[in-house]
């Protein structure tokens, strides 16, 4: 079949499904990458939508720019309290209290005690650290034989990283990315609920060792344990609330740098001719990071809850109903971007994107991802200016982590 006989069979079965009944929620959409075209059809037909119907239960869908940045900004409306996911807890036992999922005062004390972590100072300093485990990695892959990007590189760069950030036991690092992933699946049986619940509890047991290392250190650390450690604002944290912001500094440095190195790769062999004017002029590099970003979004999606009724694009959200800002909607909105579905490196404004979020939770860490990335490529462009993706990714079965699997590649020899 011919990509536009396949475009346009996606296109009939897009809009053959009822309003009524969609829900964008379903994984699905996103193992099969069929997402988008069906978030095109609600920014053109119903840009305010209601679910009353899925796994998570009634949710509205936000899919347009403007109306997500307003959503976005107004948290005296839209709550953040109880959640970023559609999930629900199983019990209150099972609750996982987070900064980011927190309305001020206490989200804004919160955040300010791990904000240290990427303060301009401290990303000078990751810098060198940063390029040297590039370099390390770059180098030791093999040429002329087939491997799994996601795993030689994305999921390696990343967590070594996050070691750094934790102080974590270098040893044990490929943990964190375990532990990530155990957060973020989605879980459907009680038996996927049990088995979430002891990875976490896991999780937890062993950064609880590390905090009691160093609560009581004269000096504190520079690290992300010792700053909830010694900060007034989580110091006194209860076990769930610190394993939930543990989930959400795991998660917030693993799923979107990892993802997004990923996904430049991939972008840059489906649309060949930018990886041509990358290699010609390698400058461009910080302003594709941006567009990579913007191209993958690795969060789909957040979400909110609203405290009064409100009015946005016709419709009225009602008090205590749950929201979903499709951050990957507003990132290929046309109104906002021009020629959004279009990979472009050299793109003007590229930073519009909205993948870190806008507003008081905007993503803490978005210039440590960037940076990160910026420096692969810097690297990849001088040992390996060209590789090839052999075959097409599997992806994570997950409306709200927009990430890959397995990517296979190779380098030509």
């Amino acid at each position: 079949m011919s990509a536009a006989a396949a475009h346009q069979a996606l296109r009939d079965t897009v809009d053959a499904v009822s309003l009524d009944t969609l829900d964008m929620s379903d994984p699905s959409r996103f193992a099969d990458d069929s997402a988008l075209a069906y978030f095109a059809r609600l920014r053109r037909e119903a840009p305010v939508h209601y679910c009353a119907n899925s796994m998570f239960g009634p949710f509205w869908s936000i899919t347009r720019y403007k109306d997500i940045m307003a959503v976005d900004a107004n948290h005296k409306v839209f709550s953040s309290e109880g959640g970023i996911t559609l999930l629900e807890p199983r019990d209150e036992e099972s609750r996982t209290p987070m900064f980011i999922a927190m309305d001020p005062p206490k989200h804004d004390e919160q955040r300010k005690a791990v904000s240290p972590i990427v303060a301009p100072a401290n990303l000078a300093n990751f810098e060198a650290l940063i390029r040297s485990r590039s370099i390390e990695i770059v180098e030791g892959l093999p040429v002329g034989e087939t491997f799994d990007w996601v795993e030689r590189v994305s999921i390696e760069l990343t967590t070594r990283m996050l070691a750094t950030l934790f102080d974590f036991p270098f040893e044990d690092r490929r943990l964190l990315t375990h532990w990530s992933d155990a957060a973020t699946k989605l879980p459907i049986t009680p038996e996927d609920w049990d088995t979430r619940e002891a990875e976490l509890r896991k999780c937890l047991g062993y950064f609880t060792e590390l905090w009691n290392q160093r609560v009581n250190a004269k000096a504190p650390g520079n690290d992300l344990v010792s700053m909830l450690a010694h900060n007034p604002a989580t110091r006194n944290m209860g076990p769930r609330e610190f394993l939930g912001n543990l989930i959400l500094l795991i998660v917030g440095g693993n799923d979107t740098t990892r993802n997004s190195m990923t996904g430049g790769l991939y972008f840059l062999n489906k649309f060949p001719w930018e990886y041509d004017k990358l290699r010609a002029n390698p400058a461009l590099i910080p302003n594709m990071v941006s567009e990579i970003i913007r191209y993958q979004t690795p969060l789909a999606y957040m979400r909110r809850r609203a405290l009064s009724d409100f009015e946005i694009g016709g419709k009225t959200i009602k008090a205590g109903d749950k929201v979903a800002m499709w951050y990957i909607s507003g990132n290929r909105d046309p109104d906002a971007i021009e020629a959004p579905d279009q990979f472009i490196i050299d793109r003007e404004r590229a930073r519009q994107h909205i993948s870190f979020g806008f507003g008081i939770h905007r993503c803490v860490g978005n210039r440590l991802a960037e940076l990160q990335l910026r420096i692969l490529w810097e690297e990849l462009l001088k040992r390996h200016p060209k590789i090839d993706v052999v075959g097409e990714p599997t992806r994570v079965p997950s409306s709200f982590v927009r990430g890959y699997l397995t990517l296979p590649v190779r380098i030509p020899a």
